[in-house]
């Protein structure tokens, strides 16, 4: 299948994005209201403590044996689920929110007890919530099915923060903005140590002294036991662990089914899948990141929150068609300011490796043009977008799709080697660069591997130069994006004056 960019279409929907975003409504958050599906065009601004909780040894689950094989993947697939069913149990009990569980990862929020002065009381509660998260989980694997108990590391930070749309139909969650989520994630996945990890602001809510090195200073077995008895949780450790075998042996997990989905992976249905019924296949794994949008939302969210706002959704939405309507990808999830997705060239019986990874680099370069080209129209609109960067990362090999929970509220899931490669291949990224994982280097077509160097980056890889080296080298995939293409149009179309938009404070 021939799949190309265009600079008509991009500029098109870019400008119609723009539109959807030209009043923002900003509300305070103050009681415990749904933030299930705000509109596009609104935000709250939530003060809240942010926990986040990362599963250290699943990636030693996936690399207990040379080949990345089914049973891997099945086995995988349960430990989550198991870990799933037991965090969501721990945050039911407790009245705290889930925001998202993503793969290893999650993000809860604590917004109660409400108002400003409550601050040391949610730190209490959260960090009361995150050592029965520990207990609990450390009693939650499956000896007949060989399945480990998890090891859990997690990262607590209070603030305020704009939580906003994220997603799509049938992928909608809450997303929050702010300095207090991001660095709550960056403690869950700071180290490799296990424990309760919080930021000095927090530290300091719940008066502990600030230290130099938060990520390297979990709490103490004495600082712990004070925030349980502020939080008055009345929870132990052996009642939910016995709510949870109860919940199983009611609610039994079932075999973990794969069969392939017959390309394009975007026109795979993820709302019908369940562990039963789960993908697996050869393909691409893709993630694009915006680079300084965590000091941006800093920088903006105090006075120009409207702005924070327009930039996420005009970017992203386009990220997302790019990556969907241009290149056939299949979008697994928004992860705060990033996209992953899944691509996928062949049959569902046999992936054609080399045209998979072209066609990635394509979409990696197209996905660079239509940011540069947002960030213009931005720009032209009066918002400051300096600093702003995207970094992409991709890398193949053995993907899966399935959701995970029970009926009526299961959750995304996509988790294997190549998942997490490409999340790291991002992660070496700087602002404009782009990279490529280990074995979709060794699987490329030979103007890939030139085009990436040995050192698997390239940066400033826009549609138009990733589609004249490939041809230049011989790629047959990028030949036909050029015969299909509209690139010869696009250079003498970028360089015209950009279109004629006023900005928002011009508009009456």
């Amino acid at each position: 299948m021939t799949h190309s960019w265009n600079f008509d279409r991009a500029s098109d929907h870019i400008d119609r994005k723009i539109g959807d975003v030209e009043k923002v409504d900003i509300f305070i958050y103050k009681r415990d209201l749904t933030l299930e599906n705000i509109p596009t065009n609104r935000a709250y601004r939530v003060d809240g403590v942010h926990l986040y909780a990362d599963i250290l040894n699943l990636k030693d689950m996936l690399n207990e044996t040379a080949e990345e094989s089914v049973r891997i993947h099945q086995r995988v697939l349960r430990f989550l689920n198991l870990q799933y069913r037991a965090f969501d149990r721990i945050l039911n009990r407790t009245a705290v929110r889930r925001v998202d569980f993503q793969n290893q990862r999650l993000h809860a929020l604590v917004t109660q007890p409400f108002g400003t002065d409550q601050t040391a009381a949610r730190v209490h509660k959260a960090v009361a919530v995150a050592q029965l998260a520990v207990d609990v989980l450390d009693q939650t694997g499956d000896a007949e099915a060989q399945l480990p108990d998890a090891i859990v590391r997690i990262g607590i930070d209070t603030g305020e923060t704009l939580a906003v749309n994220n997603g799509r139909n049938g992928g909608r969650e809450p997303l929050f903005l702010g300095d207090a989520a991001n660095h709550g994630a960056k403690m869950a996945c700071g180290g490799k140590a296990a424990g309760v990890f919080l930021t000095n602001a927090a530290r300091t809510a719940i008066s502990l002294a600030e230290v130099d090195h938060p990520k390297l200073t979990p709490l103490t077995a004495a600082e712990i036991a004070v925030s349980q008895d502020a939080a008055g949780l009345d929870l132990k450790v052996e009642t939910l662990v016995d709510e949870w075998h109860e919940d199983l042996k009611k609610n039994p997990l079932g075999a973990v089914a794969f069969s392939s989905h017959t390309p394009p992976l975007r026109t795979l249905d993820i709302g019908v899948l369940t562990l039963g019924n789960s993908r697996r296949q050869d393909a691409v794994s893709l993630y694009a990141d915006l680079d300084g949008f965590t000091a941006f939302v800093a920088g903006h969210i105090k006075d120009r929150p409207e702005d924070v706002v327009r930039v996420l959704h005009v970017i992203r939405a386009e990220l997302d068609r790019v990556l969907v309507c241009e290149f056939d990808g299949r979008r697994i999830r928004f992860i705060g300011d990033c996209i992953h997705g899944l691509m996928c060239e062949g049959t569902a019986q046999t992936t054609d490796a080399e045209a998979s990874i072209t066609d990635a680099t394509l979409c990696a370069a197209a996905l660079r043009s239509s940011f540069d080209l947002a960030l213009e129209k931005l720009k032209a609109e009066g918002i400051d977008v300096a600093g702003l960067g995207l970094q992409i990362g991709f890398e193949y090999g053995p993907m899966t799709v399935t959701r995970m929970g029970l009926h009526g509220d299961r959750v995304r899931c996509s988790i294997s080697r190549g998942v997490l490669a490409s999340e790291a291949e991002q992660g070496r990224c700087s602002a404009a660069e782009t990279a490529i994982g280990e074995t979709a280097y060794d699987k490329a077509s030979k103007g890939v591997r030139t085009l990436f160097e040995e050192d698997r980056k390239v940066e400033d890889l826009d549609y138009a130069e990733a589609v004249d080296a490939l041809t230049e080298s011989g790629d047959g995939k990028a030949r036909l994006a050029q015969a299909a293409a509209f690139v010869a149009a696009t250079p003498a179309v970028a360089a015209a004056a950009p279109a004629v938009v006023r900005p928002y404070a011009q508009r009456v």
